[in-house]
């Protein structure tokens, strides 16, 4: 089913390449739409936005997607134009609801998260989501972000960068988020810290549903399903990591190369050995129909 979102988005040209149906806001009438809200934290936004409206696309429900900046904050790697046109600010939303939210990464990884300049409105964002989304999917830094702001559980700084494909396995049969994967799978990874696992472990209200031996912990569920911790990056594109280990290396950074992505591991070659695409279309479409979507018996009971 298509997504509905503003046809001048430059993202959509990209996407309409790829055979993916997208709407004018207008465009659909058919059915219940959902409403999806995307708080891109990300400093490249055109980027992600592709990134993630793809995965949403792969659901069989019409969805509408908006997209949110932070009204204390505005990156300076899109342009202002691009933003303006858009982005809606968090404060012009705070009377809205949706069915699904996420809230992507940021590159503040290294930073305390009282030392991130938009810190006070996240943690109001973070709060707001219990009342105003179903369902809510953190990733990466958002997923540290979220775990340490909703139970305290401290981020771990790690020697050096996890970058790469790295494997994950499930450690339970039974939530349906993880319905279709394999025991099994790959996932994109990009980070310098992890949640301290000793910590989620034994916190009665979190679940961890995936983990990996070189990446670590993957993906924390609470409150049934109501909120989805991710600290992968399920929605990279094919060349994302490539962009990343390149921008490292251009700064003087001496990234490791990013584990299991290229071709016998030779940036230089440049070939990327795409491993990871078809479950990260499960993992937002499992996402989507089980948890946002109201035609289902796992959607979490809405706060109040």
């Amino acid at each position: 089913m298509p997504v509905i979102i503003n046809q001048e988005l430059p993202a959509i040209a990209a996407l309409r390449k790829e055979n993916i149906n997208l709407l004018p806001c207008d465009g659909y009438a058919t059915g219940r739409i959902l409403r999806i809200g995307i708080l891109n934290l990300m400093p490249l936004k055109e980027m992600t936005e592709i990134d993630l409206l793809r995965l949403i696309s792969a659901s069989p429900c019409g969805i509408e997607v908006e997209l949110i900046e932070t009204s204390t904050y505005r990156g300076r790697n899109t342009p202002a134009e691009h933003l303006d046109k858009y982005y809606k600010k968090w404060d012009e939303v705070t009377e809205s609801h949706y069915d699904g939210f996420i809230i992507t990464g940021a590159p503040v990884e290294k930073k305390d998260f009282e030392d991130v300049f938009y810190w006070p409105e996240l943690q109001k964002i973070m709060d707001w989501t219990r009342t105003h989304a179903t369902s809510t999917l953190y990733i990466c830094w958002a997923a540290l972000a979220g775990l340490y702001h909703h139970y305290g559980i401290a981020k771990r700084m790690l020697p050096r960068k996890i970058s790469g494909v790295f494997t994950h396995r499930k450690l339970t049969q039974e939530n349906p988020l993880l319905r279709g994967f394999d025991d099994e799978f790959l996932v994109p990874h990009s980070r310098y810290s992890e949640p301290d696992r000793d910590a989620v472990e034994n916190h009665p209200e979190l679940t961890i549903l995936t983990d990996s031996p070189d990446a670590g912990i993957h993906i924390v569920t609470a409150h049934d399903g109501s909120e989805i911790y991710v600290t992968g990056h399920s929605e990279y594109s094919p060349l994302t990591l490539d962009y990343e280990y390149r921008r490292d290396c251009s700064v003087g950074i001496h990234p490791d190369i990013p584990a299991n992505y290229y071709r016998n591991d030779d940036p230089e070659n440049g070939e990327v050995v795409v491993r990871w695409r078809a479950h990260a279309s499960m993992l937002f479409s499992n996402w989507i129909n089980y948890f946002v979507s109201p035609d289902t018996p796992y959607r979490p009971i809405p706060r109040q």
